[in-house]
């Protein structure tokens, strides 16, 4: 629970205030059975109309104070129940955004949404019914089991025996409701995961007329998710006839033996009266007791996965010796030293090996080689994306680790494998690569990645409004328009993850000449799949298995690289073919 106290912290007012009102309430409440009984013992029994009127105004004032502490503690106890699951969910937000990649490979995009919105609701529920019925219940069970016992001790005999059988069922039930509870919170993670990956791809569906299979596919999780609620619900569930039961069996035994004591002169109607009405004070102050703790197992489950979120090691983080020397990338010199990686500390397995390598400076690298070899792996390490097992990766002559990682990423842009834009107008998509940067400079950059004129064919223009993640453009738009975003700032270091993959020989090659013309001093690492594509850099690299086999100019490595060989072979074989 510590881990939440920061998120209370804005609403201590509300959080001392609604307890404060509780007390009000309960103690107001608490004496009008009381009142009750002097005004039919003593009131009615004597006709003394004076006393009853004194009586009942005392009952009346009682009732509108405590109708005012109600109101009132409603209104902090949800002021602050809602603004801490506000402060809540800024917290876990803020915490993912620190995330490395190997911290979000633990967790899917759908657990992360549900952690999100349904887990921080159920915890805020849990807040709100314990600053109403966590405190009230209490309180009122113990004031009027006290009050009871001074009305008829023999008579208390029989709270005595219904609340430790009330307690045993309440244990039993949410014992085995608890799991249940867990459970569910996963199905609806696989509801949020099946319908999140239908809405991003709907235009697949439509086009591969899958609708029918989506919808059965959405119906199986969904009905999952039902039948793990049903199960849940349908035990707990069980609390509630349980206490009805106990609190009639109570009732008619308070009526039986009340009834004969007062035939028997040792007890009065109006004492018989409030007696009836402290027990089913009792009673009710369990029920809500036993609410409150189903909500609490249910929220049990809840907390668990936000503090599974809030506990999370950030594994790449800023040294306070990077935040001391506070340095700057400059030149753009990448070195990788020995450096060996694998995404699992305890696993066997290393997906890059003995990687040394340097890079001046301005150079342009490319990086080719077989699905799986790691390219991706290998560019990923130098901003930081993931930490090195083992080895150094140095910019100008400094560690990636010795830079802080806002110093390190703003002058270093990757444009990665999967492109993904934003919900908003083109420029403000572009302007992510620069806050600051100038219509001129927006419209240069996407001059340079060949994205204006098909952006000034719009109607709109820059204002055009993307959907979200780009759907209303193509996959060669959206990759120029990555590539644009990406080179508005003029970085240090450019990394294009397979990102012309989408772009025709002809546009790739204009992109190319306006890097070359227009990012001189930029250190750019480019992997592709077409040697047709990176012929003109200044050397290539040929991965297999995670490891360099080849280093050099495409006519160097067209010479003494057989792998290399053979792909430019069966590339120019495939060319030959489609012509």
């Amino acid at each position: 629970m510590k881990k939440y106290f920061q998120f209370f912290l804005p609403y201590k007012k509300a959080l001392i205030l609604a307890p404060l009102l509780v007390i009000i309430d309960v103690i107001c409440e608490i004496v009008q059975p009381d009142l009750m009984s002097k005004i039919v013992d003593n009131g009615v029994g004597h006709k003394d109309m004076a006393y009853i009127l004194q009586v009942g105004g005392i009952m009346v004032a009682l009732s509108v104070i405590a109708i005012g502490a109600n109101v009132g503690n409603i209104y902090y106890s949800s002021h602050a129940s809602v603004g801490f699951a506000a402060e809540l969910r800024k917290g876990m937000f803020g915490k993912i955004q620190e995330f490395s990649f190997a911290n979000l490979d633990k967790f899917s995009s759908a657990s992360l949404t549900t952690r999100l919105t349904n887990d921080v609701n159920i915890v805020q529920e849990v807040i709100m019914m314990s600053l109403r019925l966590l405190i009230r219940a209490p309180l009122m069970l113990l004031f009027a089991v006290v009050i009871a016992i001074s009305i008829n001790a023999g008579l208390a005999i029989v709270i005595a025996v219904a609340i430790p059988v009330l307690a045993i069922c309440m244990y039993v039930i949410l014992r085995k409701g608890f799991p249940y509870f867990e459970r569910m919170q996963k199905k609806l993670d696989k509801v949020n995961a099946v319908v999140q990956e239908n809405l991003v791809n709907i235009r697949v569906v439509k086009s591969f007329v899958r609708e029918d299979f989506e919808k059965k596919k959405f119906g199986h999780t969904n009905n999952e998710l039902r039948e793990m609620a049903v199960k849940a619900s349908g035990m707990v569930v069980l609390i509630l006839p349980v206490m009805q039961l106990v609190m009639n069996i109570s009732i008619v035994a308070i009526v039986w033996f009340g009834g004969n004591a007062i035939i028997s002169g040792s007890f009065q109607v109006g004492q018989l009266m409030s007696f009836i009405t402290y027990i089913t004070q009792i009673l009710m102050s369990l029920m809500m007791l036993s609410m409150t703790i189903m909500t609490f197992s249910r929220a049990e489950a809840s907390s668990d996965r936000i503090l599974e979120i809030l506990n999370t090691s950030v594994d790449i983080v800023d040294s306070a010796a990077a935040k001391e020397k506070n340095l700057q990338v400059k030149q753009g010199k990448v070195e990788f030293k020995d450096v060996y990686f694998k995404y699992h500390p305890k696993g066997d397995e290393f997906v890059l090996k003995n990687i040394n390598l340097v890079v001046n400076a301005g150079e342009t690298v490319a990086i080719i080689g077989a699905t799986g070899s790691s390219k991706s792996t290998l560019v990923q390490l130098i901003p930081r994306l993931y930490d090195v097992t083992s080895g150094h990766v140095l910019i100008d002559g400094i560690d990636v680790r010795d830079y802080t990682l806002p110093n390190l990423r703003k002058n270093l842009k990757l444009v990665l494998q999967q492109n993904e834009l934003f919900s908003g107008t083109i420029k403000q998509n572009l302007k992510w690569g620069n806050q600051q940067a100038s219509d001129e400079e927006i419209i240069s950059a996407a001059k340079d990645a060949q994205a204006h004129d098909f952006i000034m064919s719009f109607p709109e223009q820059y204002e055009t409004l993307l959907g979200q993640s780009g759907v209303n453009v193509s996959g060669g738009q959206k990759q120029r328009l990555c590539i644009a975003r990406a080179i508005l700032r003029k970085p240090a270091i450019l990394i294009l993850d397979d990102s012309t993959s989408a772009v025709d020989t002809a546009t790739e090659a204009r992109i190319r000449a306006s890097f070359s013309q227009h990012l001189k001093g930029t250190t750019t690492f480019i992997i592709a799949q077409r040697i047709s594509s990176i012929q003109g850099a200044d050397r290539i690299i040929l991965l297999d298995d995670g490891a360099i086999i080849s280093f050099g100019s495409h006519n160097e490595l067209i010479k003494t690289s057989p792998v290399y060989q053979e792909i430019y072979n069966s590339q120019q074989i495939k060319t030959d073919d489609n012509e």
